[in-house]
């Protein structure tokens, strides 16, 4: 049978005080977040138990003449507060104590100190050769200013914010609160001044006593050569202004870049389609071929195949590390054999074929032959 006495570590004439006291210490010992071991739950279980039942006068008076079983007999609960579970018990411990050490229940933070702005996002569109070549671009933004009419007090212009009433420009007040094992007081933020131990009776009419307005501005934006699709930008302090002296947050430019018909990106490389006719293949040409600096000639050697590739260099696209570097524009050759010849071409590329295969070529197509068996 369990001695709730023993349990807490305190004699049979502890009074509410010490019993209060006693159950702090064992609670902080035994805190399921706090102590790993195997019978921490059951023994914090127990701490809750006994706390429960000699904190209430009625409880006490019959557990000291009869016992727990006394406590059954009489209809009083004796489970305990935590017999179903610990889900919750984060929760009750920080309304009791006001986290006084347990997992979780820090410090928060002081309103008074400087508070750093908010961050913001823009999106912006570029097409592809702007993307390859950079450029300076006027943007606008929606962000909070220090307002400039209160200088960021929030008060009305001759006045100045006054100290709260209700917890005396503390920032905080005691609170008593009743749960299950008794009153408990408890130090909380001033739910007038929020923390800021001031209040303001006269708010800026400019910024409604935010301290911080919403303003439009026009912002230059140098986009630097080279960038591609998701590419991210940093501008330090563009962001919304802080709160009590706080900087200000940045502002994170995300570039979307639109596809272009024509070339195709490969890191600092593009790359574009030639087709070549077959004598052009076989002979070699100089062909002319949009570049992203404009049209250059181009040499194509004699023999090259159907997906080779020439390379012009120093045209690609320029490179965020090295800006004196450029990558090179890929040329993918394909042969586009003719669907429609003229008489001319077709008694040379009958000529070819003699002179390639040793057979004499008929004067018919291979077509009008097909048909003729068939007559």
């Amino acid at each position: 049978m369990s001695d709730y006495y023993e349990i807490l570590g305190i004699d049979r004439n502890a009074t509410k005080d010490e019993i209060k006291s006693a159950f702090r210490k064992m609670a902080r010992k035994w805190h399921p977040d706090v102590n790993k071991s195997p019978e921490a739950e059951a023994k914090f279980k127990e701490l809750g138990k006994a706390y429960e039942t000699l904190m209430d006068d009625d409880k006490r008076a019959t557990y000291d003449r009869f016992g727990e079983d006394g406590l059954r007999d009489a209809g009083f609960n004796t489970q305990g507060p935590f017999a179903s579970g610990f889900g919750d018990l984060e929760e009750v411990f920080n309304s009791f104590f006001g986290g006084f050490g347990f997992g979780g229940g820090g410090r928060t933070q002081d309103p008074n100190a400087p508070q750093r702005g908010d961050d913001l996002r823009l999106d912006i569109n570029l097409d592809f050769e702007e993307a390859v070549f950079g450029l300076t671009r006027e943007v606008k933004i929606d962000h909070l200013e220090e307002c400039p009419t209160c200088h960021g007090s929030g008060a009305k212009a001759g006045s100045k914010p006054e100290t709260c009433k209700a917890c005396g420009g503390q920032g905080r007040i005691q609170q008593t609160t009743r749960t299950v094992l008794g009153h408990f007081t408890q130090i909380v933020t001033c739910p007038h001044c929020h923390g800021k131990g001031t209040v303001i009776s006269n708010p800026c009419p400019d910024c409604k006593g935010q301290g911080r307005k919403n303003v439009e501005k026009k912002i230059e934006v140098k986009i630097p050569a080279g960038v591609d699709n998701g590419s991210k930008m940093r501008l330090s302090h563009e962001g919304d202004a802080g709160i009590n002296g706080g900087v200000a947050g940045d502002l994170y430019i995300v570039i979307h870049v639109n596809p272009s018909p024509y070339y195709q990106r490969d890191g600092v490389n593009v790359i574009t389609k030639l087709e070549l006719t077959p004598d052009q293949a076989v002979l070699g040409d100089y062909v002319k071929i949009k570049t992203l600096d404009g049209e250059k000639d181009v040499a194509i050697p004699a023999g090259i195949q159907h997906g080779e590739i020439v390379k012009v260099r120093g045209s690609g696209i320029p490179s965020l590390s090295k800006p004196n570097y450029r990558g090179d524009h890929i040329v993918v050759v394909s042969i586009k054999i003719p669907t429609h010849i003229s008489n001319d071409e077709k008694v040379l590329y009958s000529k070819l074929y003699e002179i390639r295969s040793g057979k004499k070529s008929g004067q018919t197509s291979t077509k009008d032959r097909i048909k003729g068996m068939f007559k």
